[in-house]
Protein backbone atom coordinates (compact mmCIF):
# COMPACT_ATOMS: atom_id res chain seq x y z
CA UNK A 1 0.00 0.00 0.00
CA UNK A 2 1.39 3.21 -1.08
CA UNK A 3 0.74 6.00 -3.53
CA UNK A 4 1.95 5.57 -7.34
CA UNK A 5 3.87 8.57 -9.24
CA UNK A 6 5.36 7.87 -12.86
CA UNK A 7 8.80 6.21 -12.65
CA UNK A 8 10.30 9.61 -13.91
CA UNK A 9 8.68 12.03 -11.20
CA UNK A 10 10.34 14.65 -10.07
CA UNK A 11 8.38 13.83 -6.89
CA UNK A 12 10.45 10.46 -6.61
CA UNK A 13 13.36 12.43 -6.17
CA UNK A 14 15.32 11.94 -2.84
CA UNK A 15 15.77 15.76 -2.51
CA UNK A 16 11.85 16.41 -2.89
CA UNK A 17 11.01 17.32 0.40
CA UNK A 18 8.00 15.07 2.15
CA UNK A 19 6.42 16.35 5.25
CA UNK A 20 3.77 16.80 7.34
CA UNK A 21 2.25 19.41 9.26
CA UNK A 22 0.44 20.65 12.49
CA UNK A 23 0.11 24.41 14.35
CA UNK A 24 0.43 25.03 17.86
CA UNK A 25 -3.08 25.74 19.32
CA UNK A 26 -4.17 22.64 17.31
CA UNK A 27 -2.05 20.40 19.07
CA UNK A 28 0.01 21.79 21.87
CA UNK A 29 -2.34 22.05 25.28
CA UNK A 30 -1.35 23.47 28.30
CA UNK A 31 -2.86 26.84 28.16
CA UNK A 32 -1.76 27.28 31.65
CA UNK A 33 1.69 27.90 30.97
CA UNK A 34 1.41 30.69 28.31
CA UNK A 35 -0.47 33.99 27.75
CA UNK A 36 -4.17 33.73 26.95
CA UNK A 37 -4.61 33.92 23.12
CA UNK A 38 -7.81 35.18 20.81
CA UNK A 39 -8.61 31.51 20.54
CA UNK A 40 -9.11 31.06 24.14
CA UNK A 41 -11.02 33.75 24.29
CA UNK A 42 -13.20 32.89 20.88
CA UNK A 43 -13.27 29.20 22.78
CA UNK A 44 -14.82 30.43 25.75
CA UNK A 45 -17.19 32.37 23.60
CA UNK A 46 -20.74 30.34 23.24
CA UNK A 47 -21.70 29.04 20.48
CA UNK A 48 -18.54 29.71 18.73
CA UNK A 49 -17.25 26.17 18.50
CA UNK A 50 -19.59 23.45 17.33
CA UNK A 51 -18.51 21.04 20.23
CA UNK A 52 -18.28 23.47 22.69
CA UNK A 53 -14.41 22.56 23.19
CA UNK A 54 -11.50 24.22 23.74
CA UNK A 55 -7.25 24.01 22.86
CA UNK A 56 -6.70 23.37 27.16
CA UNK A 57 -5.43 20.11 26.54
CA UNK A 58 -5.65 19.35 22.27
CA UNK A 59 -3.68 16.20 21.76
CA UNK A 60 -1.55 17.45 25.11
CA UNK A 61 1.52 17.33 22.44
CA UNK A 62 3.61 19.86 25.47
CA UNK A 63 4.03 17.00 27.31
CA UNK A 64 3.87 14.01 24.40
CA UNK A 65 6.31 16.45 21.89
CA UNK A 66 8.91 13.38 22.42
CA UNK A 67 6.88 10.33 21.35
CA UNK A 68 5.76 12.42 18.70
CA UNK A 69 9.00 13.42 17.59
CA UNK A 70 9.42 9.50 17.43
CA UNK A 71 6.15 9.82 15.37
CA UNK A 72 7.27 11.55 12.85
CA UNK A 73 10.27 10.01 12.53
CA UNK A 74 8.86 6.76 11.96
CA UNK A 75 6.91 8.00 9.35
CA UNK A 76 10.22 8.37 7.14
CA UNK A 77 9.68 11.90 6.54
CA UNK A 78 12.13 14.95 5.29
CA UNK A 79 10.54 18.04 7.59
CA UNK A 80 7.95 18.57 10.10
CA UNK A 81 6.35 22.04 9.32
CA UNK A 82 4.93 23.41 13.25
CA UNK A 83 4.46 26.66 14.27
CA UNK A 84 5.74 28.86 17.10
CA UNK A 85 2.92 29.97 19.84
CA UNK A 86 3.63 33.57 20.22
CA UNK A 87 1.91 33.79 23.50
CA UNK A 88 4.02 31.03 24.64
CA UNK A 89 6.91 32.63 23.89
CA UNK A 90 6.31 35.96 24.62
CA UNK A 91 5.99 38.09 27.85
CA UNK A 92 3.07 40.92 27.79
CA UNK A 93 6.26 43.67 28.30
CA UNK A 94 7.61 42.16 25.05
CA UNK A 95 10.36 39.99 26.79
CA UNK A 96 10.92 36.44 25.57
CA UNK A 97 9.52 33.71 28.06
CA UNK A 98 12.52 31.91 28.07
CA UNK A 99 10.39 28.38 29.55
CA UNK A 100 8.35 28.31 26.51
CA UNK A 101 11.22 29.12 24.40
CA UNK A 102 13.09 26.12 25.93
CA UNK A 103 10.64 23.94 25.03
CA UNK A 104 10.74 25.08 21.16
CA UNK A 105 14.67 24.04 21.19
CA UNK A 106 14.17 21.35 22.68
CA UNK A 107 11.84 20.11 20.10
CA UNK A 108 13.64 21.63 17.37
CA UNK A 109 17.16 19.94 18.84
CA UNK A 110 15.08 16.41 18.73
CA UNK A 111 14.30 17.31 15.04
CA UNK A 112 17.59 17.88 14.19
CA UNK A 113 18.46 14.62 15.71
CA UNK A 114 16.61 12.47 13.64
CA UNK A 115 17.54 14.56 10.44
CA UNK A 116 14.29 16.14 10.06
CA UNK A 117 13.65 19.57 8.47
CA UNK A 118 12.26 21.80 10.51
CA UNK A 119 10.04 24.08 8.85
CA UNK A 120 8.66 26.97 11.35
CA UNK A 121 5.64 29.42 10.84
CA UNK A 122 5.83 32.50 13.45
CA UNK A 123 1.77 33.17 13.17
CA UNK A 124 -0.74 30.30 12.69
CA UNK A 125 -3.86 32.43 14.50
CA UNK A 126 -2.85 32.88 17.87
CA UNK A 127 -2.72 36.34 18.28
CA UNK A 128 -2.01 37.10 22.22
CA UNK A 129 -5.34 37.77 23.69
CA UNK A 130 -3.92 41.36 25.02
CA UNK A 131 -2.63 42.73 21.58
CA UNK A 132 -6.71 42.14 20.38
CA UNK A 133 -7.47 43.85 23.18
CA UNK A 134 -5.17 46.92 21.70
CA UNK A 135 -7.60 46.42 18.54
CA UNK A 136 -5.54 43.15 17.24
CA UNK A 137 -4.90 43.37 13.41
CA UNK A 138 -7.08 46.49 12.93
CA UNK A 139 -4.08 48.19 14.66
CA UNK A 140 -1.28 49.23 12.94
CA UNK A 141 0.89 48.99 15.79
CA UNK A 142 0.53 44.96 16.03
CA UNK A 143 2.36 44.97 12.58
CA UNK A 144 5.03 46.57 14.08
CA UNK A 145 4.51 44.47 17.34
CA UNK A 146 5.09 41.17 15.11
CA UNK A 147 8.45 42.04 13.93
CA UNK A 148 9.68 43.11 17.13
CA UNK A 149 8.56 39.19 18.31
CA UNK A 150 10.03 37.85 14.96
CA UNK A 151 13.60 39.44 15.38
CA UNK A 152 13.70 38.16 19.18
CA UNK A 153 12.29 34.53 18.24
CA UNK A 154 14.66 33.70 15.48
CA UNK A 155 17.76 35.30 17.20
CA UNK A 156 16.85 32.91 20.18
CA UNK A 157 16.45 29.74 18.24
CA UNK A 158 19.28 30.29 16.13
CA UNK A 159 20.78 27.75 13.47
CA UNK A 160 17.99 25.33 13.85
CA UNK A 161 15.30 26.12 11.35
CA UNK A 162 15.61 24.87 7.58
CA UNK A 163 12.39 27.28 6.46
CA UNK A 164 10.42 30.05 8.33
CA UNK A 165 6.86 31.49 7.48
CA UNK A 166 6.00 34.92 8.32
CA UNK A 167 2.41 33.43 8.40
CA UNK A 168 0.13 30.95 7.51
CA UNK A 169 -2.78 31.85 5.60
CA UNK A 170 -3.41 35.42 5.79
CA UNK A 171 -6.68 34.84 4.09
CA UNK A 172 -8.07 33.41 7.13
CA UNK A 173 -6.72 35.63 9.85
CA UNK A 174 -8.56 38.76 7.92
CA UNK A 175 -11.36 36.97 6.37
CA UNK A 176 -12.30 34.36 8.47
CA UNK A 177 -11.78 36.57 11.76
CA UNK A 178 -12.44 40.15 11.01
CA UNK A 179 -14.86 40.54 8.15
CA UNK A 180 -17.04 36.75 8.81
CA UNK A 181 -16.29 36.62 12.11
CA UNK A 182 -16.24 32.91 12.00
CA UNK A 183 -12.77 32.41 13.37
CA UNK A 184 -11.60 33.97 16.51
CA UNK A 185 -11.68 37.74 16.88
CA UNK A 186 -14.98 37.02 15.76
CA UNK A 187 -15.38 40.39 14.23
CA UNK A 188 -17.50 40.60 11.31
CA UNK A 189 -17.87 43.96 8.88
CA UNK A 190 -15.84 44.33 5.27
CA UNK A 191 -13.85 47.15 6.53
CA UNK A 192 -12.08 45.24 9.41
CA UNK A 193 -11.68 42.30 6.98
CA UNK A 194 -9.62 44.46 4.40
CA UNK A 195 -7.61 46.77 7.26
CA UNK A 196 -6.38 43.33 9.15
CA UNK A 197 -5.47 41.69 5.84
CA UNK A 198 -3.36 44.46 5.26
CA UNK A 199 -1.88 45.05 8.26
CA UNK A 200 -0.99 41.37 8.12
CA UNK A 201 0.82 41.49 4.68
CA UNK A 202 2.56 44.53 6.08
CA UNK A 203 3.49 42.53 9.00
CA UNK A 204 4.84 39.56 6.39
CA UNK A 205 6.78 42.60 5.01
CA UNK A 206 8.91 44.10 7.86
CA UNK A 207 9.72 40.69 9.45
CA UNK A 208 11.40 39.36 5.78
CA UNK A 209 14.69 41.57 6.34
CA UNK A 210 15.04 40.46 9.98
CA UNK A 211 14.42 36.55 9.12
CA UNK A 212 17.16 37.36 6.30
CA UNK A 213 20.11 39.36 9.41
CA UNK A 214 18.75 36.70 11.47
CA UNK A 215 18.28 33.50 10.07
CA UNK A 216 20.06 33.97 6.35
CA UNK A 217 21.17 30.15 5.89
CA UNK A 218 16.97 29.13 6.34
CA UNK A 219 14.31 29.47 3.35
CA UNK A 220 12.50 32.95 4.68
CA UNK A 221 8.81 33.26 2.86
CA UNK A 222 5.09 32.85 3.67
CA UNK A 223 2.16 30.62 3.31
CA UNK A 224 -0.90 31.34 1.40
CA UNK A 225 -4.01 29.38 0.83
CA UNK A 226 -5.75 29.41 -2.29
CA UNK A 227 -9.34 28.24 -3.48
CA UNK A 228 -9.77 28.93 -6.74
CA UNK A 229 -12.62 30.14 -8.23
CA UNK A 230 -14.78 28.62 -11.56
CA UNK A 231 -17.33 30.34 -13.01
CA UNK A 232 -21.00 28.44 -13.01
CA UNK A 233 -21.54 28.22 -16.40
CA UNK A 234 -19.96 29.80 -19.64
CA UNK A 235 -21.84 33.12 -19.25
CA UNK A 236 -19.96 36.43 -19.15
CA UNK A 237 -21.49 37.03 -15.99
CA UNK A 238 -20.58 34.04 -14.12
CA UNK A 239 -17.24 34.49 -16.06
CA UNK A 240 -16.69 37.80 -14.23
CA UNK A 241 -18.18 36.90 -10.94
CA UNK A 242 -15.31 33.80 -10.62
CA UNK A 243 -12.52 36.23 -11.62
CA UNK A 244 -13.80 39.04 -9.21
CA UNK A 245 -14.23 36.05 -6.44
CA UNK A 246 -10.86 35.12 -7.29
CA UNK A 247 -9.32 38.28 -6.86
CA UNK A 248 -11.02 39.13 -3.23
CA UNK A 249 -10.35 35.67 -2.07
CA UNK A 250 -7.34 34.78 -3.98
CA UNK A 251 -4.81 37.50 -5.89
CA UNK A 252 -5.51 40.03 -3.04
CA UNK A 253 -2.98 38.13 -0.60
CA UNK A 254 -0.52 37.10 -3.16
CA UNK A 255 -0.42 40.43 -5.40
CA UNK A 256 0.46 43.14 -3.20
CA UNK A 257 4.04 40.45 -2.67
CA UNK A 258 4.79 40.68 -6.37
CA UNK A 259 3.21 43.58 -7.88
CA UNK A 260 3.03 46.02 -5.16
CA UNK A 261 -0.46 46.66 -5.44
CA UNK A 262 -4.04 45.06 -4.81
CA UNK A 263 -6.26 43.73 -7.72
CA UNK A 264 -8.21 46.13 -10.13
CA UNK A 265 -11.47 45.16 -8.01
CA UNK A 266 -10.24 47.09 -5.05
CA UNK A 267 -11.71 50.30 -6.80
CA UNK A 268 -15.35 48.16 -6.29
CA UNK A 269 -14.92 48.70 -2.60
CA UNK A 270 -16.58 52.00 -1.32
CA UNK A 271 -14.73 54.34 0.83
CA UNK A 272 -15.56 52.98 4.27
CA UNK A 273 -14.54 49.48 3.23
CA UNK A 274 -10.89 50.57 1.68
CA UNK A 275 -7.78 49.93 4.19
CA UNK A 276 -6.31 52.59 5.21
CA UNK A 277 -2.95 52.31 2.96
CA UNK A 278 0.10 54.72 4.27
CA UNK A 279 2.68 55.66 0.99
CA UNK A 280 5.69 52.89 1.32
CA UNK A 281 3.42 49.68 2.60
CA UNK A 282 3.45 47.43 -0.71
CA UNK A 283 7.26 48.31 -1.10
CA UNK A 284 7.64 46.83 2.04
CA UNK A 285 5.05 44.07 1.14
CA UNK A 286 7.48 43.22 -1.63
CA UNK A 287 10.58 41.45 0.48
CA UNK A 288 11.93 38.93 -1.38
CA UNK A 289 10.86 35.68 -0.69
CA UNK A 290 12.71 32.25 -0.33
CA UNK A 291 10.25 30.01 -1.22
CA UNK A 292 6.26 30.21 -1.03
CA UNK A 293 4.14 28.07 1.00
CA UNK A 294 0.82 27.01 -0.85
CA UNK A 295 -2.18 25.57 0.85
CA UNK A 296 -5.09 23.82 -0.92
CA UNK A 297 -8.23 21.91 -0.42
CA UNK A 298 -11.02 22.70 -2.60
CA UNK A 299 -12.39 25.16 -5.41
CA UNK A 300 -15.58 27.35 -5.19
CA UNK A 301 -17.86 27.91 -7.91
CA UNK A 302 -19.40 31.14 -8.40
CA UNK A 303 -22.15 32.88 -10.31
CA UNK A 304 -23.31 36.06 -10.91
CA UNK A 305 -25.84 37.76 -8.32
CA UNK A 306 -28.40 40.82 -8.79
CA UNK A 307 -27.29 42.16 -5.44
CA UNK A 308 -23.39 41.63 -5.19
CA UNK A 309 -20.47 40.90 -7.08
CA UNK A 310 -20.96 37.10 -6.89
CA UNK A 311 -22.69 34.33 -5.18
CA UNK A 312 -21.31 31.14 -4.41
CA UNK A 313 -23.09 27.76 -5.44
CA UNK A 314 -23.13 24.20 -3.69
CA UNK A 315 -21.94 21.60 -6.22
CA UNK A 316 -24.72 19.36 -4.82
CA UNK A 317 -24.29 16.16 -6.27
CA UNK A 318 -19.79 16.75 -6.27
CA UNK A 319 -17.59 14.27 -3.84
CA UNK A 320 -17.03 15.74 -0.76
CA UNK A 321 -14.99 15.15 2.02
CA UNK A 322 -16.48 15.46 6.13
CA UNK A 323 -15.93 18.91 6.52
CA UNK A 324 -18.09 19.38 3.05
CA UNK A 325 -15.31 20.52 0.69
CA UNK A 326 -15.36 19.51 -2.95
CA UNK A 327 -12.99 16.84 -4.02
CA UNK A 328 -11.81 18.13 -7.49
CA UNK A 329 -7.98 17.80 -8.03
CA UNK A 330 -7.67 19.15 -11.47
CA UNK A 331 -8.02 22.88 -9.50
CA UNK A 332 -5.13 21.96 -8.15
CA UNK A 333 -2.80 21.83 -11.21
CA UNK A 334 -5.06 24.83 -12.37
CA UNK A 335 -4.26 26.66 -9.67
CA UNK A 336 -0.31 26.29 -9.41
CA UNK A 337 0.18 26.48 -13.26
CA UNK A 338 -2.00 29.94 -12.89
CA UNK A 339 0.02 31.15 -10.21
CA UNK A 340 3.53 30.23 -12.14
CA UNK A 341 1.96 32.28 -15.49
CA UNK A 342 0.96 35.26 -13.37
CA UNK A 343 3.97 35.40 -10.73
CA UNK A 344 7.73 35.13 -10.92
CA UNK A 345 7.50 32.52 -7.99
CA UNK A 346 10.09 31.69 -5.90
CA UNK A 347 10.44 27.81 -4.98
CA UNK A 348 7.00 26.61 -3.88
CA UNK A 349 5.90 24.08 -1.40
CA UNK A 350 2.95 22.96 -1.12
CA UNK A 351 2.64 22.94 2.80
CA UNK A 352 -1.00 21.83 3.11
CA UNK A 353 -2.86 19.82 1.42
CA UNK A 354 -5.45 16.78 3.14
CA UNK A 355 -8.91 16.03 3.41
CA UNK A 356 -11.16 15.51 6.74
CA UNK A 357 -12.70 12.05 6.62
CA UNK A 358 -15.17 10.06 9.10
CA UNK A 359 -12.67 8.03 10.46
CA UNK A 360 -13.17 4.99 12.17
CA UNK A 361 -10.56 3.06 14.42
CA UNK A 362 -11.61 -0.80 14.27
CA UNK A 363 -9.14 -3.55 15.92
CA UNK A 364 -6.33 -0.77 15.91
CA UNK A 365 -6.80 0.10 12.46
CA UNK A 366 -8.06 3.18 10.26
CA UNK A 367 -9.05 2.20 6.58
CA UNK A 368 -9.61 5.45 5.51
CA UNK A 369 -9.64 4.61 1.79
CA UNK A 370 -11.62 7.87 1.04
CA UNK A 371 -8.32 9.79 2.71
CA UNK A 372 -6.19 7.62 0.72
CA UNK A 373 -8.03 8.05 -2.83
CA UNK A 374 -7.81 12.24 -2.03
CA UNK A 375 -3.95 12.14 -1.77
CA UNK A 376 -3.19 10.03 -4.49
CA UNK A 377 -4.99 12.27 -6.82
CA UNK A 378 -3.94 15.48 -5.36
CA UNK A 379 -0.71 14.23 -5.21
CA UNK A 380 -0.68 13.53 -9.07
CA UNK A 381 -2.39 16.70 -9.78
CA UNK A 382 0.67 18.22 -8.03
CA UNK A 383 3.12 16.09 -10.23
CA UNK A 384 1.14 17.31 -13.21
CA UNK A 385 1.45 21.03 -12.41
CA UNK A 386 5.51 20.17 -12.01
CA UNK A 387 5.27 18.89 -15.42
CA UNK A 388 4.14 22.06 -16.66
CA UNK A 389 6.98 23.62 -15.69
CA UNK A 390 6.02 24.67 -11.32
CA UNK A 391 9.27 24.63 -9.55
CA UNK A 392 7.76 22.76 -6.49
CA UNK A 393 10.22 21.45 -4.21
CA UNK A 394 8.24 19.67 -0.97
CA UNK A 395 5.12 18.76 -0.37
CA UNK A 396 3.40 18.67 2.87
CA UNK A 397 0.38 16.41 4.19
CA UNK A 398 -2.36 18.48 6.77
CA UNK A 399 -1.77 17.05 9.11
CA UNK A 400 0.46 14.57 10.83
CA UNK A 401 -2.77 14.07 13.06
CA UNK A 402 -6.04 14.65 14.07
CA UNK A 403 -6.84 17.87 16.21
CA UNK A 404 -8.43 20.67 17.65
CA UNK A 405 -9.96 21.80 14.06
CA UNK A 406 -10.71 25.66 15.14
CA UNK A 407 -14.06 26.33 15.08
CA UNK A 408 -15.21 22.76 14.06
CA UNK A 409 -13.72 21.60 17.60
CA UNK A 410 -12.99 17.96 17.55
CA UNK A 411 -15.40 16.88 15.18
CA UNK A 412 -13.34 16.81 12.17
CA UNK A 413 -10.14 14.53 11.70
CA UNK A 414 -7.66 15.72 9.32
CA UNK A 415 -4.88 13.34 10.85
CA UNK A 416 -2.72 10.65 8.99
CA UNK A 417 -2.78 9.79 12.46
CA UNK A 418 -5.74 8.76 14.62
CA UNK A 419 -5.51 10.35 18.13
CA UNK A 420 -7.82 9.22 20.74
CA UNK A 421 -8.41 12.21 22.48
CA UNK A 422 -9.93 10.15 26.02
CA UNK A 423 -6.20 8.17 25.90
CA UNK A 424 -4.23 10.77 23.76
CA UNK A 425 -2.93 6.89 22.28
CA UNK A 426 -1.98 7.95 18.43
CA UNK A 427 -2.77 5.17 15.59
CA UNK A 428 -1.24 5.77 11.99
CA UNK A 429 -3.86 5.58 9.69
CA UNK A 430 -3.37 3.47 6.37
CA UNK A 431 -3.26 6.76 4.85
CA UNK A 432 -0.16 7.42 6.84
CA UNK A 433 1.14 4.07 5.78
CA UNK A 434 0.79 4.83 2.67
CA UNK A 435 2.86 8.22 2.87
CA UNK A 436 5.58 6.24 4.84
CA UNK A 437 5.40 3.78 1.63
CA UNK A 438 5.71 6.25 -0.68
CA UNK A 439 8.74 8.75 1.12
CA UNK A 440 10.39 5.29 1.72
CA UNK A 441 10.29 3.88 -1.69
CA UNK A 442 12.28 6.80 -3.77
Amino acid sequence: MAYTLPAASKMLKKDFIYGVATASFQIEGDSASRLPCIWDTFCATPGKVRDGSNGDVACNHINLWQQDVELISSLGVDAYRLSISWPRVMHQDGSLNQHGVNFYIGLLDALKANNIKAFVTLYHWDLPQYIEDNGGWLNRETAYLFRDYADKITRALGDRVYAYATFNEPFCSSYLGYETGVHAPGLAKKAYGRQAAHHILLAHGLAMPVLQKNSPHSLNGIVLNFTPAYAHSNSAADITAARLADEYFNQWYIKPLFDGAYPDSFALLSDEDKPVIQDGDFAIMQAPLDFLGINFYTRTVYKAAPDKAFTEVDMVNAAKTDIGWEIYPQAFTDLLVSLHTKYPLPPVYITENGAAMADTLSNGVVDDQDRIDYYQQHLMAVHHAIEQGVNIAGYFAWSLMDNFEWAEGYLKRFGIVYVDYATQERTIKNSGIAYKNLITSR
